[in-house]
């Protein structure tokens, strides 16, 4: 056991903190955060697993399926993501262009229009079928998790994809031969009718680390189909490693400097994990925090934390860029905010732009936004400088792991792209609607409730017009405005009807709500 030194000179690259109740891991680069995984014991989560699953309504008009799985709302399963041609491969997946970084990264991707269907979904399925599927999306809002038939294992160097007849590289390797190498090697170990992806980490592995790795998953394919033949159905067959283990098997390197893990139990899961993978030399980078101060604090990621949650981001140089989430998109808008700059107009914007595309990348990934995203740079006059922010721009996304495609400046400024969308979003894992103004973000102004308040109490007396007596509820702001600026508005309704109203201001009232109580 390593105990940890914060005061170290040395990079700090992973960071874990573990509790009964959550797991939280930090990634540093050049130690800024750049990437937050959080995992709960009461959110399961289902991306990796396997089910044996039953088919509970075929839709033939959106040529999919809902299949039941033993989860509240059944699984979505699109006819593109059903495995019929060994020859095919998913919908949308681009082998050579594959960043493989999890057992469902090959199934699905956002960019490709699904190609010409070659079956109908009614000719593959019928109702009360029973179907191994894996979970390729997380639920999101009302939705179920989208489903798979292309199954993939994910191990520390490889991707096996049974019944798929394709070998592929990703794309982070560079180096052509070691590509070709990759993929020869891997074209014999396989066992026959499996494909596979050759992950990033592979790039300069021995055929022997290729081997064992290659024997490790087609065991537990082999495991798989087994404990799919046994037991009822809908039921999971097979449990996708927990947050720990999964972020060791696709992060830890050789070029890690430390991780810093603050749970004794963890700590020892995981240099035992690494043991067992037969890659002891890396559970040397393993270190216990075992400081007062909690870890997350004393590295000040809680404080990043926060500032991932908030709307506006500020720049060092005083510019700013604001983040709002729509339903079908996220809008980033870039502004030079107290940045003035020390020459002409044109450079002022052109370096806030420069700045904001670093930052925005960092955002994409700590927030984990994915889907369609309009990037607003400032207006750039010259094609010169709105060549450079977009390349500038393209060379920053290639360190991002998840999927991204990217289009030219438009000619009013705007980026669009689209970031593969996998789990739900820094957001939505960490806050929820707010109950006063039902994620709009806006409530009604104290005046606009008065109104209501007031023709409320009309509507009332016309109901009851022997009261002698009403009473009104309301937040204390409304209750001062009614007291004062809508004074003589109360006074001419208590001569028209003849009774007295007593304006009550209560603080446990909503803002915008209020209550009207005739006696």
């Amino acid at each position: 056991m390593r105990p940890c030194c914060l005061r170290s000179a040395q990079l700090i690259d992973i960071v874990v903190n573990a509790t009964v109740r959550e797991t939280r891991i930090a990634l540093l680069e050049q130690r800024v955060v750049t990437e937050l995984f959080i995992e709960r014991q009461t959110t399961e989560v289902l991306v990796g697993n396997i089910y044996c699953g039953r088919v509970a309504k075929i839709l033939p008009g959106m040529q999919a399926a809902f299949v039941d799985i033993g989860l509240p709302k059944a699984g979505f399963l699109h006819v593109s993501d059903i495995l019929v041609d060994p020859q095919t491969l998913p919908w949308g997946t681009d082998v050579l262009a594959l960043h493989p970084e999890s057992s469902a990264e090959a199934a699905l991707s956002l960019e490709s229009p699904p190609p010409p269907l070659a079956y109908a979904i009614e000719e593959l399925l019928e109702e009360g079928q029973d179907i191994l599927v894996q979970v390729a999306k997380e639920p999101m809002g009302t939705k179920g998790c989208r489903l798979t038939t292309y199954i993939s294992l994910a191990g520390r160097y490889l991707v096996l994809m049974p019944g798929v007849a394709h070998v592929g590289v990703s794309r982070r390797i560079t180096d052509e031969a070691e590509k070709e190498r990759l993929r020869t090697c891997v074209q014999t170990l396989l066992p026959e009718g499996m494909g596979g992806i050759v992950r990033t980490l592979s790039a300069g592995v021995s055929a022997q680390d290729l081997h064992a790795d290659a024997h490790f998953l087609s065991a537990l394919w082999q495991h798989v189909q087994r404990t799919a033949g046994e037991g009822a159905v809908p039921r999971l067959v097979h449990q996708e490693m927990n947050l720990v283990l999964r972020t060791l098997r696709d992060y830890l390197t050789a070029d890690v400097q430390q991780v810093i893990i603050d749970d004794v139990a963890t700590y020892e899961h995981a240099r035992d994990f690494l043991h067992a993978a037969a890659l002891p030399q890396l559970a040397a980078h393993l270190s216990l925090y075992q400081d007062a101060e909690p870890v997350f604090e004393a590295l000040h990621i809680e404080k990043e934390l926060e500032r991932a949650l908030q709307r506006k981001v500020w720049l060092k140089s005083g510019g700013y860029i604001v983040i709002d989430h729509t339903e079908a998109l996220v809008a980033i808008d870039v502004n030079t905010g107290r940045f003035v700059g020390k020459h002409d107009p044109a450079t002022t914007m052109l370096t806030t732009n420069l700045e904001a595309v670093h930052e925005i990348v960092r955002q994409l990934r700590l927030r984990n936004i994915g889907g369609l995203v309009i990037i607003d740079f400032i207006d750039m006059d010259t094609e010169e400088h709105r060549q450079h922010v977009f390349n500038v721009l393209e060379e920053a996304l290639r360190y991002d792991r998840a999927r991204t495609k990217i289009l030219h400046i438009s000619e009013f400024g705007l980026v669009e792209m689209t970031r593969k969308r996998v789990r739900a979003s820094l957001e939505q894992m960490l806050c929820e609607p707010c109950s006063h103004c039902r994620g709009t973000g806006r409530v009604e102004s104290a005046l606009t409730v008065c109104g209501k308040v007031l023709r409320e109490i009309q509507r009332v007396m016309r109901v009851t017009p022997a009261s002698k007596k009403v009473i009104v509820n309301v937040s204390p702001a409304v209750a001062a405005l009614l007291g004062h600026e809508e004074k003589r508005q109360v006074e001419m309704l208590e001569q028209a009807w003849q009774t007295t109203l007593v304006i009550q201001g209560d603080n446990d009232m909503p803002h915008g709500h209020f209550e009207v109580l005739s006696l």
